[in-house]
């Protein structure tokens, strides 16, 4: 996989500021206000930034956290995960491989057969409706 890498300025250009702010300065958005939180119709979810398959709309289930909840990646090699000590709690960061772009973070709270909830922002998501 090509990697993105572009400045600042250059994705401040690119992206509208809500998904900015998200996907590059780390931001979160609240809960349950986000377009794919109850959202199920079939096909995959792209990374808002880049256009990487991150997430295929089978794996996607209500947690009730109020953000779009995946229990399996789309590939092994879509994304990666960083440490996140931010805010006093020490978490999993999920990030795209791609380009970089914060996505969310992952927990070990989710349904079989992973157990995973990759927990991510909707703002960091497109979707590509399956024909």
């Amino acid at each position: 996989m090509d990697k993105i890498s572009k400045t600042k300025e250059e994705w401040k250009k690119l992206l509208p500021e809500e998904v900015y702010k998200i996907t590059r300065e780390k931001e979160t958005e609240h809960p349950f206000t986000g377009k794919y939180n109850k959202f199920y119709e079939e096909g995959m979810y792209k990374c808002s930034n880049c256009g990487n398959i991150l997430f295929e709309s089978g794996t996607k289930f209500d947690s009730g956290s109020g953000w779009p909840s995946f229990w399996e990646k789309a590939t092994p090699g879509s994304v990666e995960f960083h440490e996140d000590t931010s805010l006093g709690m020490v978490r999993t960061e999920v990030i795209c491989k791609k380009c970089g772009a914060h996505l969310g973070h992952i927990f070990d709270d989710g349904p079989k057969p992973t157990g995973l909830r990759y927990c991510i922002n909707s703002a960091s998501l497109d979707f590509e409706k399956r024909k």
